[in-house]
């Protein structure tokens, strides 16, 4: 049986549109990335998240 915490949880994130998604990627990238956020003061999610939609406009440019 599911929280009250993981009820919220799952609430703001259907609300908001949020998923979960999973990719597979070399371990040593992933390690690199995650040093690279935290030296920048950042978050993986927010990175990925900036870079996708830097990747999107450009596509749509073409």
């Amino acid at each position: 049986m599911q929280s009250a915490r993981s009820k919220a949880i799952r609430k703001y994130e259907a609300k908001t549109g949020m998923i979960t998604k999973s990719y597979k990627l070399k371990k040593e990238i992933v390690e690199e990335f995650k040093v690279a956020c935290e030296k920048a003061g950042s978050n993986q999610s927010k990175e990925l998240t900036r870079m996708m939609l830097e990747f999107i406009e450009k596509q749509k440019e073409n």
